[in-house]
């Protein structure tokens, strides 16, 4: 059956249509792979130094630890600077950050350069590297664990408020806010920050070639500037990132040439509910820090557990 002129020329236009779907898709797919392959740094980062911030407060980040991760891996990756400035955070954070770091300087050499502050668990950060370098005016030190909570016994005895509780035994919820501490719920937080304190003082004597009484004596909570800390041998020298490659050519041969490249963890993005729900929550924070009297920014009141955080008296 023959066709007319018509037919065979929307046909024509249909099968270019169609052709033209097609290689758009074609084009949208390997858009699509080179932008996931460029996100993976799969084949595309020149060799570089990492350079990783570690700024603000420190809490467990998983997402962190997964760049940490990402980073051990990198063939790219030839070192890695950690560029510190934070007063510390919660102990357990602090750990992880540590155990990551300690696990990526297995691949790659890691020189820890510390700003403004690097105190408490800051400072334990900077303890996970293989080389720390500070400013002579940087503070850093604070070797110490912390727990706090706001005794107001008196102040809801004024207003009129009475706070009852039951509870399954005596030490739970201890030390509380609303009475006055049971000598045995001191004695067991006590003993909880010693365990803790143990630990970092540990930590102190490993990396810093320190034995017992010395980390102690240098540990004693206390801030030192830069120049003291070399001098009391808990940091290797003074500089800032020019020191840390200079170092990194010395010990370990990298091409101090070689581009420093930041490396930021991947956060989920958020979405519209998201972004309220966040900022109902930090308004909620603000208020509960009002009511309590805190010094600490409200993003600080949501460090549970023990800290090791400096942060000096307003």
């Amino acid at each position: 059956m023959s066709l007319d002129a018509d037919t065979l020329a929307d046909r024509r236009r249909l099968k270019r249509r169609l052709l033209f779907w097609r290689a758009g898709a074609v084009v949208a797919l390997v858009i699509a792979l080179i932008v996931l392959t460029a996100e993976q740094g799969v084949g595309f980062r020149q060799t570089h130094i990492a350079r990783v911030t570690i700024g603000g407060i420190i809490v467990d980040d998983r997402y962190q630890q997964d760049m940490l991760e990402e980073i051990a891996k990198d063939r790219s990756v030839k070192a890695v600077i950690l560029s510190i400035d934070s007063p510390g955070g919660t102990t357990t954070g602090a750990e992880a950050l540590y155990e990551s770091v300690r696990s990526l300087a297995e691949q790659k050499p890691v020189v820890a350069v510390l700003g403004t502050v690097a105190a408490s668990g800051g400072y334990i950060a900077a303890l996970s590297a293989d080389h720390i370098v500070a400013r002579g005016n940087t503070i850093t030190g604070s070797i110490g664990v912390l727990y706090q909570w706001t005794q107001l016994e008196e102040l809801l005895g004024h207003i009129g408020v009475e706070m009852k509780e039951i509870k399954s035994s005596p030490l739970k919820a201890e030390p509380s806010p609303f009475h006055e501490a049971d000598p045995r719920a001191i004695k067991a937080t006590q003993d909880m920050i010693d365990a803790s304190y143990g630990w970092f003082l540990r930590l102190v004597a490993e990396r810093r070639g320190m034995d017992e009484a010395t980390a102690r004596q240098v540990g004693d909570g206390r801030v030192y500037t830069g120049w003291q800390a070399v001098e009391n041998g808990l940091v290797d020298g003074l500089g800032g990132e020019d020191a840390a490659l200079a170092w990194l050519a010395g010990e370990h041969g990298i091409d101090a040439a070689l581009p420093v490249t930041d490396w930021e963890p991947r956060y989920p993005v958020r979405g519209f509910s998201g972004f309220l729900g966040r900022a109902a929550g930090e308004a909620a924070l603000v208020t509960i820090d009002g009511l309590a009297g805190k010094t600490q920014q409200a993003k600080r009141l949501t460090l549970d557990g023990l800290t090791s955080l400096w942060q000096p008296d307003r």
